[in-house]
């Protein structure tokens, strides 16, 4: 049942735009425009901000009423790290000047996000970043000189705007001299070259920044915070990669039991095993994921979305598997090129194995998101490191 007060909120938004035939005539980023004015984009977030301080909890329930009013569902896929992860981030780490310059039409779509984390030094051990940024004032505005390179940078090569982790302070420990920007990626001195990959497309990038420059009013969080920046905005990635809020045989486990249960022939008790196998594992996980979202607080999630994330990826390729199993013919097809902001389920199965084999390195890579749980969660004894109070510039590399 909806809550009434939201279906009031729902019809007072439809009946401004003037009813559900006027709203269906508008575009997808108009009605998301609206949305976002009416305080229907983030519930959860401040007035002026895309909500109404409403709760977390909130959201679905104002999907639903959306839905049922007959509202045209959003593309999920419209800005995946802009509204996952990056928006999230800058509403706990931002002043509201920067975010309400950027909020809103990266809710709408129309300015693409990339996080500009990674790179060819620093993957797994992203805190040992070297771009450096250097205090620089231009045209009278004090801002920050960055050089270095980016690399696997989603949408980098669409992206208005990037987070950009910088290492402020070398003399530091590295955990400690790292600051955060947003950057302008249209600007000179910002180079995205795509990478090719195994599925044919090109959404990573490894991006060259040479004398790029940020004002100081785009630093994110204190200086030398930025690894309290870093962490937030990893915990909301996790979330949003393994913590999706999928309905019951949604994604690539619908394609699955669709095909099998079309085909008698493939009821053989092998088959059988693994399809049903691989059904369980992501209905455990889907349930446990509605679990973790309903203990979330406000949206900031802790080391569990870690371990949501570990599941997706080994739920999702056991999935792959069986799918390239069940129908070996359509995993040797190929389909096209175009895989930018497009989901994988709609796409062949040869597209979707390969695809598959980078959840378990995107957004943090399997190992070190067990590591993570064995040393915080567990408390197990942690690995050798070197000094956590060297200075990254001593740093042997």
């Amino acid at each position: 049942m909806t809550d009434p007060i939201i279906a009031e909120r729902v019809n007072a938004f439809v009946a401004g735009l003037g009813g559900i035939d006027a709203v269906r005539e508008l575009s997808q980023v108009e009605i998301l425009g609206a949305r976002y004015d009416a305080g229907l984009a983030w519930v959860h977030h401040p007035e002026g901000l895309g909500g109404y301080d409403g709760d977390q909890t909130d959201q679905a329930l104002v999907e639903a009423a959306l839905i049922e009013a007959g509202v045209p569902e959003p593309d999920p896929f419209r800005n995946p790290l802009g509204t996952g992860t990056i928006i999230p981030t800058l509403l706990q780490h931002s002043p509201r000047e920067l975010c309400e310059q950027l909020f809103k039409r990266a809710w709408t779509g129309e300015e693409i996000w990339c996080q500009l984390f990674s790179e060819p030094g620093a993957g797994s051990d992203l805190a040992g970043l070297g771009c450096r940024a250097v205090p620089e004032t231009r045209n009278g505005v004090e801002g920050w000189r960055v050089n270095g390179q980016k690399v696997w940078t989603s949408y980098a090569h669409r992206a208005k705007w990037g987070l950009l982790l910088t290492r402020s302070h070398p003399e530091l420990p590295k955990n400690q001299g790292i600051t955060v920007f947003v950057i302008d990626m249209e600007q000179d001195g910002v180079d995205a070259r795509p990478l090719r990959q195994a599925t044919g497309g090109a959404e990573f990038n490894e991006v060259f920044l040479n004398d790029a420059w940020v004002p100081d009013s785009q630093r994110v969080g204190e200086v030398c915070d930025g690894w309290n920046v870093t962490r937030t905005t990893l915990m909301h990635e996790r979330m949003a990669i393994g913590g999706r809020s999928d309905g019951r045989e949604a994604g690539r486990i619908g394609v699955l039991a669709k095909r099998w249960r079309e085909n008698p022939d493939l009821h053989t008790p092998a088959m059988t095993d693994r399809v049903v196998g691989a059904w369980i594992d992501v209905e455990v996980a889907r349930i446990a994921n509605e679990r973790i979202r309903q203990l979330a607080k406000r949206g900031q999630p802790g080391l569990e979305g870690s371990g949501a994330k570990v599941v997706f990826a080994d739920v999702n390729q056991n999935a792959a598997r069986v799918l390239a199993r069940i129908d070996p013919t359509q995993t040797l097809l190929f389909d096209d090129w175009q895989d930018e902001l497009q989901s994988s389920e709609l796409r062949c199965s040869s597209f979707s194995y390969l695809r598959s084999r980078a959840n378990s390195i995107e957004g943090g890579t399997t190992e070190i998101l067990l590591s993570q749980i064995a040393d915080r969660v567990l408390k197990l004894p942690r690995e050798y490191s070197i000094a956590r109070d060297t200075p990254w510039k001593d740093i042997p590399r």
